[in-house]
């Protein structure tokens, strides 16, 4: 009967030592699921406007490209909050105004606001164009700064190109590809017409272009882009905050 128990024993501590399988994990961490949130709404606007342009000319317009992306970032950020800052409210910056911004063009920098104030971005890349290197040691930079780009990244532009002259903004909906050496975004507003003197713009929702077609576009004298992204502190919002 002992050695029955001893035995017994044994078994016992030997699936006592097994390694658990642990449950099967199928949510986001917060920072991810607030990007994965701000992309889904992006992609329900694009699908809602149906391929037509929306309204872009008046300040309070979503479809202006600066007002698209801050109200993406809105209308879901009440859900978090900064694991530092647990009981403050998140903002997104305004752009720097224009006198703020010389000797740069207007468009690529934010007003500078705290992660205590609520800012839960941080500039994780900036490329401003350096007059005292040549046009092609400026692209070589400005290409490395555009493999930089990384999912829920919000993106700045001071440029000239095909579509237009100033600001734009845009966020990133994946990762740049090496193997393609392209972004893929969404925005709203970069491609547009006006009608009756009235602006309207486009929505595009997973839209990918070649780096160099943004290089081409923000690598010029004066002007600029930055890569702003999220802080890795995100976390969900006591639900009695809200």
């Amino acid at each position: 009967m002992k050695k029955l128990l001893s035995i017994l024993l044994l078994m016992l501590l030997a699936l006592s030592l097994l390694p658990v399988q642990a449950e099967e994990v199928t949510a986001y961490p917060a920072r991810d699921q607030f990007i994965q949130d701000i992309i889904d709404l992006a992609e329900q606007k694009y699908t809602a406007a149906k391929g037509k342009a929306q309204r872009a000319h008046y300040a309070g317009d979503i479809y202006v490209c600066k007002n698209f992306t801050v109200y993406l970032f809105n209308q879901n950020r009440d859900k978090y909050r900064m694991a530092e800052y647990p009981n403050t409210p998140l903002v997104i910056p305004d752009n720097l105004p224009k006198d703020q911004c010389k000797p740069y063009s207007y468009g690529f920098l934010w007003k500078d606001i705290s992660a205590a104030d609520g800012n839960p971005f941080y500039a994780a890349a900036t490329f401003r164009y350096d007059t005292s290197l040549s046009k092609k040691e400026n692209q070589k930079l400005a290409r490395e700064f555009m493999k930089q780009a990384q999912k829920g990244d919000y993106f700045q532009m001071s440029a000239n190109y095909y579509y237009g002259v100033g600001a734009h903004s845009m966020i990133f909906t994946a990762d740049y590809d090496p193997k393609t050496d392209t972004v893929t975004w969404c925005d709203s507003n970069m491609k547009g017409q006006s009608k009756n003197g009235i602006r309207y713009g486009y929505v595009q929702f997973n839209a990918n272009k070649k780096i160099d077609w943004f290089v081409d576009a923000f690598c010029q004298k004066s002007r600029g882009a930055t890569i702003f992204r999220l802080r890795d502190d995100i976390i969900y919002a006591d639900p009695a905050l809200n």
